[in-house]
This record gives structure tokens, sequence and C-alpha cells, in this order.
């Protein structure tokens, strides 16, 4: 399987905008796919539409299989109150019916380490997968350190860490402290957005695309 694995500092960081914008920049030189295994709060946000709205996908590039939970909470209680385990193998199997021509966008839940299930975190299911991990991080006052523990646990778990898309306002001296003390790649930057449309992630995408990010 080729692809990446998105997740986040923490929840509400901009996975989506950063999955959506890896999709339209990464569809300039190869076929793509976005997939989302766990989603919770279905009723009130539903990424997989999102990124179809936002990358301007075509029905082929979304898969929208996988764990939808009504209650926005962390998967593992989630899905406890709704008395339906998430299975990690379930997941799997998902994961290898998607199409192999396709270089795949994965879309985590949270962060790095929200749990599951009562044994299983987000982190055993970026392994199980065995793709390289994009971290999405705030630009903002408080990203160094979320972003250097972020990378340190991928790190720790023997998990390849392909870089750091930062959202929000630019700012040169978090970026610049992120790559050095960890070590890491900033991939590009996501400006905040005054509206979120099709239109507002084409820049973005396109500076991707041209640095060849990936």
């Amino acid at each position: 399987m080729r692809g990446v694995f998105v997740t986040g500092t923490d929840t509400g960081v901009g996975k989506t905008v950063v999955s959506a914008v890896l999709v339209s920049a990464l569809r300039r030189s190869r076929a793509v796919g976005y997939w989302k295994p766990v989603q919770t709060g279905i009723e009130e946000d539903d990424d997989t539409a999102e990124v179809a709205r936002l990358a301007s996908c075509a029905p082929q590039e979304i898969c929208n299989e996988g764990i939808r939970l009504e209650r926005p909470l962390s998967p593992h209680l989630s899905a406890r109150l709704a008395a339906r385990p998430i299975r990690l193998d379930r997941l799997l199997a998902i994961k290898d019916r998607l199409a192999s021509d396709r270089y795949w966008v994965i879309e985590g839940a949270g962060g790095l380490l929200v749990p599951l299930n009562d044994r299983r975190l987000i982190s055993d299911l970026i392994a199980a997968v065995g793709l390289p991990v994009v971290v999405a991080a705030r630009s903002g006052l408080g990203t160094i350190n979320h972003t250097l523990l972020t990378v340190e646990a991928l790190r720790r778990r023997n998990l390849e860490v392909a870089g750091v898309a930062m959202v929000g306002e630019p700012n040169a001296e978090n970026r610049r402290a992120i790559e050095i003390y960890g070590q890491v790649r900033v991939l590009g930057e996501i400006p905040r957005l005054i509206s979120v449309d099709p239109a507002a992630i084409e820049a973005p995408a396109a500076a991707w695309s041209a640095a060849r990010l990936l």
C-alpha cells in the first residue's frame, strides 16, 4: 500500500483540511484516494464528505467504509456507549480492499494516542497500516511542545514521520523550531482560511504539488 496517514497534535487542529490539501496536491501527479477509518460525531462532522467537497473528489477517490459513531467523543467511549466496539481487524479488512493503484491519504481521529478500545490506540492502527505519518499541527503558541511530543512518540514506536503540516497564520520561528528541535521537515503551511471551500485550498495544494512534498 502507498500513501500517508494524517494524525494531529490534538483534536481540531486541521487534519481534515490538511488531508484535502494533500489529496488535491498529490492528484496532480498520481491517482489518489482518501479514507477516514473512524469518525465520531458523524451527525455533526462528516470528514469524508468534507474532504470530498474541498478536494472535488470523484466517487472512486473516496472510501466511505469504516466505523461511524454518533456521539462526538473519543472513539473508545463513543463506541462503548453505542455498544459497537472498534476492532482493528475489521478496519484492516477494509484497508486490504482499497485500490492498490492509488496513493491513499488516511485520516486518523484526534491525536496519536487517542484510544480506539480498551487495548488499542490510533498509534496501533498506524503501525498496522504501515504508512509514513504526516503530523497536522497548529502554527501558533504551544505548537512547538505539542508537535515535538507527537514526533517523539511516533519515533519511539518506530513509526516513520513523513513531515509536519502547519495550519494557521504562518509563524517562521515556530516552523524553524519544529524543524531544528524535531529534526523533521515541515512539508508546508496552510494559512487561516476566510472561507473553507475548494478555491481556498487551491493555492496551498498548488504550492505543495510544485514542491513535490511526498
